[in-house]
C-alpha cells in the first residue's frame, strides 16, 4: 500500500478516531482524579518558562497518552506541550499534536472548562481530533471528511455572518476595542482553555471565537479541525489558515467564525481594530523558531 493509500485507510476507517477518542476519554479519567471542582487541585504544581504553570496531572496524563498512542504506529512523531520539543518530529508526516490538559490554571482553581486535545496531524493538516473536557461531560470530535460530533451527535456552527449581536469570547483588551467602536457584540467571559473556546464555535455556544498570540499548535490542532468539519473557519488575522508541525509552533492572532460569514467578520474586523496587526502583536510569519526548546503558552 502506497504511503497515499495508507492515509487514505486512516483518515476513512474509524479505527484511528476509536483510538484517539478512547485515549483521550481515559486521560480525562486520570486527570480527574487530581480535579477538585470549586477548590484547589490535588495536583502539586510549578511554574515552567516565565509564568506557565504545570502539574503533575499535565506530567501523568502526558505519559499515558504517548504509550497509549504508541498503538498507532512508530512513524507517527509526537508534539506535546508537556514534551520538550524534537526535531525529529518535522520528518514524520504523521504527527500526534497533544495538549494534555489545555486550560491548566482553570484545572489548578477548580474551574472545569479544561479539557484534554489530541489531534493527528498529517502533512500539516489535522485529520482526526478529539477534545474531551471531563469535568463538563463534553467531547467534541471529527475526522476528515466526516462531521463533527458533540457527544455523538452532529453539530454546526452559528449562520452569524457580522459582528452585530454576535456572542464573542476573546481575549479583553479585543472585546473592549470592539464593544467601545459600538459593533453591537455581545461579550462573554474569556474560557480559559482556547481549545474548548474553539469548539464552542462548532458547536454554535458561541458565534465568534478570538485568540491572541503566542497560541502553539497543541492549543488549536484538534478544535481547528473540529471547527472546519462543523461548517466553520480558522484562520489568522490575514485570513490564512493555521498549518502545522512546522518548524514554530507558535501562531499570530486567531479567528474563529461560521465559513460562510468569515470574511465579512474579518473586513469588520480590519475596519474596527486594525489588521493585520493588533496592538503591535506579530503575525505568525514574524516569530521566531522553537524547535528543540521548550515553549510555552502565554
Amino acid at each position: 500500500m502506497t504511503g497515499e493509500a495508507a492515509s487514505q485507510a486512516w483518515t476513512s476507517s474509524s479505527d484511528l478516531q476509536q483510538l484517539i477518542g478512547a485515549a483521550a476519554r481515559e486521560a480525562g479519567a486520570l486527570a480527574m482524579r487530581w480535579f477538585r471542582p470549586g477548590q484547589q487541585t490535588a495536583a502539586r504544581s510549578w511554574t515552567k518558562g516565565k509564568s506557565s504553570p504545570v502539574t503533575e496531572a499535565d506530567i501523568e496524563v502526558d505519559a499515558f497518552l504517548r504509550a497509549r498512542l504508541a498503538a498507532a504506529g512508530p512513524e507517527c512523531g509526537w508534539l506535546s506541550e508537556e514534551t520538550v520539543d524534537s526535531p525529529e518530529r518535522l520528518s514524520c508526516r504523521r504527527v500526534f499534536v497533544v495538549d494534555p490538559i489545555d486550560g491548566t490554571r482553570a484545572f489548578i482553581g477548580g474551574d472545569a472548562r479544561w479539557c484534554v486535545s489530541i489531534a493527528l496531524v498529517e502533512d500539516g493538516v489535522p485529520v482526526a481530533a478529539v477534545v474531551h473536557a471531563p469535568a463538563l461531560d463534553l467531547t467534541h470530535e471529527a475526522i476528515a471528511h466526516g462531521r463533527a460530533l458533540l457527544n455523538g451527535s452532529p453539530i454546526s456552527a452559528s449562520p452569524a455572518a457580522s459582528l452585530a449581536g454576535a456572542s464573542i469570547a476573546g481575549p479583553r483588551f479585543m472585546l473592549d476595542r470592539l464593544v467601545a467602536a459600538g459593533t453591537g457584540i455581545l461579550p462573554t467571559a474569556k474560557i480559559p482553555s482556547l481549545a474548548h473556546r474553539l469548539c464552542k464555535v462548532a458547536d454554535a455556544s458561541l458565534d465568534i471565537a478570538l485568540a491572541s498570540q503566542d497560541a502553539h499548535d497543541w492549543d488549536i490542532a484538534a478544535a481547528h479541525l473540529i471547527l472546519e468539519r462543523a461548517g466553520g473557519k480558522l484562520a489568522d488575522f490575514e485570513g490564512v489558515a493555521p498549518r502545522y508541525n512546522r518548524e514554530t509552533t507558535i501562531h499570530g492572532n486567531l479567528l474563529a467564525a461560521p465559513a460562510a460569514g468569515f470574511d465579512a467578520v474579518l473586513a469588520e474586523l480590519g475596519r474596527v481594530i486594525g489588521l493585520p496587526k493588533v496592538g503591535g502583536l506579530p503575525n505568525t510569519a514574524d516569530l521566531p523558531n522553537t524547535v528543540g526548546a521548550a515553549t510555552e503558552r502565554s
